[in-house]
């Protein structure tokens, strides 16, 4: 009677919630239990998928990428998110809290999306892009994870006065008297509103992707160089993999060194490893295991970048015998 009651009091609060609005937890694909992280993973994923530049084809991109910042304007703010668990979207709407903002703006610093791997092509003059080395560790790369780092950028704001503005070299006719022309180039600029930098601090948090390999670059629009009479550069984020004390990764796969006793390398063994994420490895071999003899366990190594669901091979080695899974 009280599991019959409780099933029928969770089917009223789910439909009075889908009713009251849009369901972000089913547009982002994650539990209502999800933590933040798992958010920002869904979000970021689903963002490339359902970005209108990539699906032109789609009438309905535009709408469903809309639906998706929403989802997570509401769920990735803990006060946003507690007020909609309650009573949904139009809580929300009420209450103001549903600014439509860019996520791009917040979450991937003015991100943007490239597809084909290289930066757009702009007509105006662009400041210069700044690159920055982040080393990130195995664990971060093989489980996934964001970090917040604080950049301090100049940026132009107002100023009183004008200014000579986007120079050029034009071609000018000059009169040197009765049926003499002279043609010549000179610099001619306009008249534009005198603008002074100054630097803001601006958190920006870089997400580690799963699988991401060695050197992977991650640009984040706007958020390099200013340039005075056009856009600014990009940062250029560089994950650079420090050296794993216990994993070695080579692509997809993962090696490690292990000890084993003479006595096991000749009657065989079972090891039980940790792996990067904290689950179990166990490695066995039930005959005699020579220096450089290997076994394999298969699906146990990096996940790969193109598709997480896939993994590499696991690889153990020892001084004195060697296991490849």
């Amino acid at each position: 009677m009280l599991l019959s009651s409780l099933f029928m009091f969770l089917a009223f609060f789910t439909s009075n919630l889908i009713a009251a609005g849009r369901d972000f937890y089913q547009i982002l694909g994650v539990t209502r239990s999800a933590s933040k992280n798992d958010i920002k993973k869904a979000y970021r994923k689903l963002a490339k998928e359902l970005h209108p530049d990539k699906n032109q084809d789609d009438p309905d991109a535009s709408q469903k990428f809309q639906d998706l910042g929403a989802a997570y304007e509401a769920l990735s703010d803990p006060e946003k998110r507690e007020l909609y668990d309650r009573c949904g979207e139009e809580c929300l709407k009420k209450d103001g809290m549903m600014n439509n903002n860019d996520p791009f703006a917040s979450f991937f610093g003015d991100f943007g999306f490239h597809f084909g791997g290289e930066p757009q092509h702009h007509e105006t003059p662009r400041g210069a892009d700044v690159v920055m080395v982040l080393t990130v560790s195995l664990e971060e790369i093989y489980n996934g994870n964001f970090i917040e780092i604080t950049r301090n950028k100049p940026v132009l704001k107002p100023a009183s006065g004008t200014r000579k503005c986007n120079c050029r070299q034009e071609m000018v006719t000059r009169n040197l008297g009765p049926g003499r022309f002279q043609m010549i180039q000179q610099t001619v600029c306009d008249e534009c509103p005198n603008v002074k930098l100054v630097n803001e601090e601006r958190l920006l948090e870089i997400e580690v992707e799963v699988g991401a390999p060695d050197n992977h670059k991650t640009r984040l629009r706007g958020e390099g160089e200013p340039h005075m009479d056009g856009e600014p550069g990009d940062l250029v984020i560089v994950f650079n993999t420090e050296r794993h004390s216990q994993f070695t990764r080579r692509g997809d796969d993962l090696y490690t060194n292990v000890t084993i006793s003479l006595q096991d390398a000749l009657s065989g063994f079972t090891l039980e490893l940790t792996h990067l994420d904290g689950h179990k490895v166990t490695v066995s071999r039930d005959k005699v295991t020579w220096a450089g003899a290997r076994v394999r366990k298969k699906g146990e190594g990096m996940p790969n970048f193109e598709n997480n669901n896939l993994h590499g091979n696991f690889l153990a080695e020892n001084t004195k015998a060697v296991i490849y899974q």
